[in-house]
């Protein structure tokens, strides 16, 4: 079938190349957005279109620069001291997980074969020898360690860099809201490109290390990498719900009471929960996405690696076409540095109305040039014609074949950015509807907004429906593993996309706080009305990529437990189905419930200060913003622990009392559902903070109808918008994650759940028959859950038989006698 045209040895020096490319160009962001100074010392005269040479004591509104630049400062440090303080909080304790998690994979792992050091029979070919148990349980682990540590440093690095930027951004919309942009999105980018070159050279290096001990084994060398998605998703998920529950928690009180009760402006420095909020938008939109999206890069690739190790890849040892997973990353990260460049340096925004086209420009940008970055790839990196494990069998697969598979992941990502924009920015009539409703009070808001959300999903599963379907039918399960790379390959853009949202939030909140006039507010707020929008599409693309990596994740698995068909006519499997389907709704039960017992913590301290510290709210005296921020780490640190544990402990469970198949309807139920409440909870929220945005800004003749702030409308905009808060950030994104995790987790302990005597099996093999031939009890004991009931039940009719043929009997006896 031939061999790749790209040689081993070139393999070897593009991707790590690639990857530090990746890195130096983010490192070269940074220096730039650093030539913004936090001081008040004037600047060398001159100017260039990134306003770098412009001189910040030329403030238009002639305010003293020395005041302001020394406010924006200060207030800078304070949020940059809470979300430090509160992720080092927050590690300490998923530290200690982690840990403990870890040793808990090596046990469940090792014991496969009592933790013999022995040379195993492969799974797919049992004519070949492969690693012993032992060294899968070791190896697993380290990558899970792996994974984690780099996901930590993904949102850790991310949260750094935005509150880096945050007060810079602020300084330069003084001088339009053009240079304001650019700074922001470059700081996005700086975080885009370390993750993406991070999560890359980090799965690079490891597969290389570990290819040391295994050899040829690449079976058992590609299993053991599985931990490295398990660890960044495990991560990931603390991250979402840990600081989710903290930004919301923080937002809601701050809102509820000051806007709506108090009728002082969003971000007021009168608000003793204002800066816990801004922290609140570090810590969860900044680091919970960062190490959302470098879980899904690593769950993608790991899924496609699995499948291609068992493939004519593994096989042949064809090491080139089994990195093309990460030959396409590597291709994103040059195809996002060029995209970039679209946006900081080849043109210039003059204009509010400039910003959104310029963020949809990068994704239309970064999708077409991938896309031909993506055949270059698939005609150097795979051979002409070859094949992938398909359920047992080899199907042959052409390259263009597994082209079209990375394209139209690629494209459906588009398309779900461009759904999810029109049905949560406010240039369009969905949001504006929703606005509109406001008229009549809040609840007419919510139920508009709920019946956006809704519609929103429509779209985006039709999407991922046909990227599903094209993916399997070319190329099975690992067209759909590399479909979801497709959507992820430009995830530098993505989250340089993402990451600008909250950062120009923070930019707008510094510009409050710091008493600076009224034309810097509304342009940092129409900064942060694009970023709410680029954030939501942020999530979108989260979503779709979630969609597809747990289908991938989930045919691995099942490959693995050698199910060939999973029948939901089976009552096992359908039990699995609907008790799946019902795990995100408990979920977001517990973060929904997190986010308001927090928030009732909050509101009550922000109305205690309110009502006893004298001045407060003439400005005369400064809040406690301390007692605020520990309101929120206590609540995020506490609430987050019972989701995650459901999360990780459901397919240990299932699998070990109920066996694989009733774990393959939960993971597949999970799937279904999650996906539908992910898309909705998060365009519905979206859309509430838009709609009270777009009353705000007042930018048209209708919006004003519905103004000016503190109107009836705009409270009712501020309650559906407060509602909103934990459904955008916090369930809605934290979704995503459960349906990979469990996924992941599933692949990676099938082998341990097999050797403990939970295996696939048919109706007649639990013992559900009642055939004469089965033996006694004390000869065939149940070995998990599904096999006491089943037994039940086989007993159950049995006795029922006997007892009805003994009925019978007597009878005839009477009768004859």
């Amino acid at each position: 079938m031939g061999a790749a045209l790209l040689s081993e040895f070139a393999t070897e020096i593009v991707v790590p190349v690639c990857a530090v490319i990746g890195i130096v160009f983010s490192l070269v962001q940074w220096v730039l957005v650093s030539r913004v100074k936090l001081t008040s010392e004037r600047h060398a005269s001159g100017s260039n279109k990134n306003g770098f040479g412009d001189s910040l004591i030329e403030e238009e509104e002639g305010l003293n620069d020395h005041n302001v630049v020394t406010k924006c400062a200060e207030i800078q440090t304070a949020i940059s001291e809470g979300a430090t303080s509160f992720l080092f909080t927050e590690y300490q304790y998923v530290g200690i997980f982690m840990i403990a998690f870890a040793i808990l994979i090596f046990l469940f792992l090792g014991s496969v074969e009592g933790f013999s050091s022995k040379s195993q029979p492969c799974t797919y070919d049992k004519e070949k020898t492969c690693k012993p148990a032992l060294a899968t349980a070791l190896f697993s682990t380290i990558s899970f360690l792996l994974g984690a540590i780099t996901s930590v440093l993904s949102g850790f690095l991310g949260m750094k860099i935005a509150t880096y930027a945050n007060a810079r951004t602020t300084l330069e919309a003084r001088k339009g809201v053009g240079k304001a942009f650019i700074v922001a999105f470059r700081s996005g980018a700086v975080m885009g490109f370390l993750l993406a070159a991070n999560g890359l050279l980090v799965l690079y290096i490891a597969i290389n290390l570990f290819k040391l001990y295994y050899g040829d084994d690449w079976e058992g060398l590609f299993e053991a990498i599985t931990g490295y998605g398990l660890g960044g998703s495990s991560m990931a998920l603390f991250g979402r719900v840990g600081g989710g529950i903290y930004t919301k928690a923080a937002d809601v009180g701050a809102d509820l009471v000051g806007k709506v009760e108090r009728n002082i402006p969003e971000d007021d420095p009168r608000n003793p929960a204002v800066i816990a909020d801004n922290v609140g938008d570090n810590v969860g939109d900044i680091a919970g996405m960062g190490s959302d999206l470098f879980g899904s890069y690593a769950e993608s690739s790991c899924a496609a690696l699995v499948v291609a190790s068992i493939s004519s890849f593994g096989v042949n040892h064809d090491f080139t076409a089994m990195l093309y997973p990460l030959l396409i990353s590597s291709v994103g990260i040059l195809v996002c540095l060029i995209t970039t460049l679209f946006a900081t340096d080849f043109f210039e925004i003059k204009g509010v109305n400039e910003i959104e086209p310029a963020l949809k420009k990068q994704l239309i940008i970064s999708t077409v040039i991938m896309t031909v970055g993506i055949a270059i790839v698939t005609w150097i990196g795979v051979p002409s014609s070859f094949t992938i494990y398909n359920f047992g069998d080899q199907k042959v697969v052409k390259n263009w074949q597994l082209f079209l598979c990375v394209g139209v992941g690629l494209w459906a990502g588009l398309i779900i950015g461009f759904v999810t924009e029109y049905y949560t920015s406010n240039a369009y009539s969905p949001v504006q509807d929703v606005a509109d409703s406001c008229r009549t009070g809040a609840a007419t808001n919510v139920i508009f907004g709920l019946a956006l959300g809704y519609k929103s999903v429509i779209i985006p599963i039709f999407a991922i429906a046909i990227s599903i379907f094209v993916s399997f039918s070319f190329a099975a399960m690992y067209g759909i593993a590399v479909a979801a790379l497709g959507m992820l390959s430009t995830i530098a853009t993505g989250l340089a996309i993402d990451a600008y949202g909250p950062i120009s939030d923070n930019a707008g909140g510094i510009a409050e706080m710091a008493g600076m006039s009224h034309r810097i507010r509304e342009r940092t707020d129409a900064l942060d009305a694009a970023g709410n929008t680029t954030a939501a599409i942020g999530k979108g693309f989260a979503i779709g990529s979630a969609a597809l990596v747990s289908l991938a994740l989930f045919g691995a698995f099942v490959s693995r437990a050698a199910i060939s068909t999973v029948d939901v006519l089976t009552p096992k499997v359908f039990i699995g189905l609907i008790v799946g389907a019902m795990l995100p709704y408990w979920f977001s039960a517990m973060t929904m419930k997190s986010v308001g017992s927090a928030a009732l913590k909050m509101v009550e301290e922000v109305r205690r200060q309110f009502n006893t510290i004298p001045g407060l709210m003439e400005g005369h005296a400064k809040p406690d913003y301390a007692t605020c921020v520990k309101i929120s780490t206590d609540a995020s640190i506490k609430e987050m622990i019972p989701p995650g544990a459901l999360v990780m402990l459901t397919p240990l469970i299932v699998g070990t009392f109920f066996g694989v198949e009733t774990l393959a309807g939960v993971l597949a139920g999970a799937l279904v559902s999650g996906v539908q409440i992910a898309i909705s909870a998060s365009n519905t929220g979206g859309a509430w903070d838009n709609a009270k945005k777009y009353i705000e800004a007042g930018a048209s003749e209708h919006a004003r109808t519905l103004g000016p702030k503190g109107s009836d409308p705009h409270k009712a905009a501020v309650i559906g918008d407060t509602v909103g808060d934990p459904l955008k950030d916090t369930s809605g994104p934290s979704l995503n994650i459960l349906i990979k995790l469990m996924a992941v987790e599933s692949l990676l302990c099938i082998g341990a759940a097999e050797a403990i005597g939970v295996e696939t099996s048919s109706v007649e093999e639990l013992g559900i028959s009642v055939s004469v031939q089965n033996p006694p009890v004390s000869e065939n004991l149940p070995v998990n859950g599904a096999e006491w009931v089943g037994l039940f039940a086989r007993e159950m009719l049995s006795a029922t038989i006997v007892n009805d043929a003994k009925v019978r009997a007597s009878k005839l006896l009477e009768v004859s006698g």
